[in-house]
């Protein structure tokens, strides 16, 4: 399931309703990512992010599809806010429900990589000097390369 959304969510009845009524489920990786006060040794008063709606949606359906053809998960779940938000706000929410705990590891890491590379969101940092466009890190995509060389 993908939510794409300006509100803050509540991870833990994200949670519940995700994993209400599937008995199957014997191990739940949740990850969630928060607005930090400091990148790259400048201080950050704040984060605007921005999408497309529509694209946004569907790149991010297909990569959550892929995660599900990889590993035999019970249920998923993606939560990417947008909008304005201050250091302490958590920006995103992966879920990932399997019956056992690898499955539900490593499609978790799957997702966040993936996200980090490839999801329409564009970012813009505010602090003392001013705003600045974040651009994609070297790190990020070594992390998603190696997916491409997996199989599960």
């Amino acid at each position: 399931m993908i939510k794409v959304q300006a509100e803050p969510f509540d991870v833990a009845a994200e949670l519940a309703a995700l994993k209400r009524g599937n008995l199957k489920i014997g191990a739940t990786v949740t990850f969630t990512g928060t607005v930090r006060d400091l990148n790259n040794e400048a201080d950050v008063s704040s984060m605007t992010l921005e999408h497309y709606p529509g694209m946004t949606e569907k790149a991010l359906e297909e990569i959550e599809r892929e995660a599900n053809a990889r590993w035999p998960l019970e249920a998923s779940l993606v939560i990417h806010r947008y909008g304005r938000l201050d250091p302490g706000e958590d920006i995103v929410l992966v879920i990932t429900c399997s019956a056992h705990r690898q499955a539900a590891f490593e499609a978790a890491e799957y997702l966040m990589d993936w996200l980090k590379t490839k999801a329409p969101f564009w970012k813009l940092e505010e602090g003392d000097q001013g705003g600045t466009w974040v651009d994609a890190r070297e790190s990020d995509e070594a992390a998603a390369a190696r997916w491409a060389e997996k199989t599960s």
